[in-house]
């Protein structure tokens, strides 16, 4: 009621000057349209008279001094669960328990993402003890995983999804759009999640990835329902050696298709593989005559194209120089592209949408010696070959590929993968090579971030 300008009026003067200074609005008037006017404006608080100092005092502490007061309690917390998650490590833990104890991993590791550099550096030393551990429960339990496929402790893996979390929904008579994020991790599920809470009713789970983490191996497995040795004997036609100039995943429609015969599911389906925003848009325009189809798949491939970008960019790798930064650029990709129009035109259809990925990523920091041929394949995180000369303490180690379900281009082939934060480097050009490498994302190894990865449903929320 001040002559000449509102207390609205001079919130607005304030912000053009000082769009960042806190103003807390103290009034008398509790009638609702002012109070959703002053939100609008961005307040940082609103106080009813009569105003008790203790009020005035919380205001200010939750806007002066918030922030150091979130990460002192933020490091404290996890002061006192570092020696509790510690003592939970093992490898005689089961995937299931390895899951939740991951979980419990990226939650601090989004939590401390803001606080002091000491606690970030001793939660990365105990997320490097846990992939130790972990890569210790793979060794001794993967080949077990792959062949017995009543294991009560066997987890959800590749080949298992479609059976495990669409054709369910598919039985119910749901309509279902399965969304695959190429190269997808967790905290960045964790991330994006954000922008969805809105829209959808959300269920999360993990799924553990087959060997190698790498899209020709995993992607290809969760579109046949088969390991990659199966599909190479069953239809040979639809598997690409790893050694051919073509597209590792051009078959994936039809590999989806030869499951869905399987399983003997009648369902009309789409496949469309999505590298960009305009595509995208497309597929958008499309939607209309798309929920026609039971199932509807798209493959989206832009946070594999970053981490690739990264690797072979200096400027990349400057935006992205930290995880919290890569999760932050996979986040303003997710809001302010084409894909978060797309999940929110799929919250207005009646759906079940299965988010998920083929692998996950680790950003790599200890260089490992191998030697081989000419025919060694380039990745940095797992090799194939028949001369392979390495560090056994580095790597998991496959003589028989066939025991894993993996093709072997002939009796000697042997796979081995890294673990940890390891990267294979040749000893030709060594130091340019690890220098060129180190600290870039890479897949195809084990780690709890290459193999734990997220399967998602998401329902849209009632309107």
């Amino acid at each position: 009621n001040m002559p000449g300008l509102s207390g609205l009026e001079t919130l607005q003067g304030i912000k053009e000057i000082h769009p960042n200074v806190p103003v807390v609005m103290v009034t008398k008037n509790e009638e609702e349209d002012l109070m959703n006017q002053a939100i609008g404006s961005k307040i940082a608080d609103y106080l009813l008279k009569p105003v008790h100092p203790k009020q005035i005092l919380l205001a200010l502490k939750k806007n002066l001094h918030q922030r150091e007061i979130v990460a002192e309690v933020t490091q404290t917390g996890y002061r006192q669960e570092f020696a509790q998650l510690s003592m939970q490590m093992s490898d005689s833990l089961t995937v299931a328990e390895w899951q939740e104890l991951y979980k419990k991993l990226v939650y601090w590791e989004l939590e401390l993402a803001d606080t002091d550099t000491a606690m970030q550096e001793m939660l990365q030393a105990q997320k490097r003890e846990a992939n130790n551990l972990f890569a210790r429960t793979v060794k001794k339990n993967y080949e077990r995983w792959i062949n017995n496929a009543d294991d009560d402790q066997r987890p959800v893996m590749s080949h298992d999804v479609l059976k495990t979390a669409v054709f369910p929904r598919l039985k119910e008579g749901r309509k279902v759009f399965m969304i695959v994020f190429d190269n997808f991790r967790f905290d960045q599920w964790r991330t994006v999640s954000q922008d969805l809470f809105e829209d959808f009713e959300i269920e999360e789970d993990l799924y553990c990835t087959i060997l190698p983490t790498a899209t020709q191996y995993a992607r290809n497995a969760i579109f046949a329902g088969l390991m990659p040795l199966q599909i190479q004997e069953m239809y040979p036609k639809l598997w690409v050696d790893e050694e051919a100039e073509e597209g590792k995943n051009n078959y994936e429609a039809e590999l989806l298709q030869t499951q869905l015969d399987r399983f003997r599911r009648r369902e009309s389906f789409s496949y469309h593989k999505l590298n960009d925003s305009t595509a995208v848009e497309r597929y958008i325009g499309q939607l209309p005559q798309l929920k026609d189809h039971a199932l509807n798949v798209v493959v989206i491939n832009f946070i594999d194209i970053l981490s690739h970008a990264r690797t072979d960019s200096r400027m990349m790798r400057e935006l992205a120089a930290t995880e919290a930064a890569y999760r932050s650029i996979t986040q303003s990709w997710f809001r302010h592209s084409s894909v978060g129009e797309l999940f929110k035109a799929l919250a207005n259809f009646d759906c079940d949408i299965i988010l998920t990925t083929d692998h996950g990523s680790i950003r790599v920091d200890e260089p490992s010696k191998v030697v081989g041929d000419k025919h060694v394949n380039t990745n940095l995180r797992y090799k194939f070959g028949k001369q392979l000369t390495y560090n056994a303490k580095d790597v998991y180690e496959m003589r028989h590929p066939k025991q894993i379900a993996l093709p072997g281009p002939n009796l000697s082939t042997t796979y081995i993968f890294a673990t940890g934060e390891k990267f294979f480097a040749y000893p030709n050009n060594y130091n340019h090579y690890v220098q060129y490498y180190r600290d870039t994302f890479q897949h195809g190894g084990i780690s709890l971030e290459e193999m734990l990865v997220p399967l998602i449903r998401l329902t849209p929320k009632a309107r």
